[in-house]
């Protein structure tokens, strides 16, 4: 982030609306936004907060699978394999 570009006051916000989501927009810049001193917004185009959102979800998965690895919650390949084929079999409905 360019933080002489990309940060920005509440007041250049409402001053300048419509012309800094046009540039977040086109240009899939992320801006800051200050308030009273401090960052207290970020405004992102819609593609970049979706790649966002889906590498935090990534994250989380593998954050929970490291966590049942530490407690022990493993069950082998082939169990895991069969435990899915049974899922998939399984008559809709039930």
């Amino acid at each position: 982030m360019n933080l002489k570009q990309d940060v920005r006051s509440v007041q250049d916000l409402q001053r300048d609306a419509p012309e800094l989501v046009r540039d977040v927009a086109e240009k899939g810049r992320t801006v800051a936004i200050i308030q009273d001193g401090e960052t207290r917004a970020v405004l992102m185009d819609v593609e970049s907060y979706d790649r966002w959102r889906s590498a935090l979800a990534l994250l989380k998965i593998i954050a929970q699978g490291e966590a049942d690895v530490v407690a022990g919650r493993l069950v082998s390949q082939e169990e895991a394999f069969k435990r899915a084929f049974r899922s998939i079999d399984r008559p809709k409905g039930g």
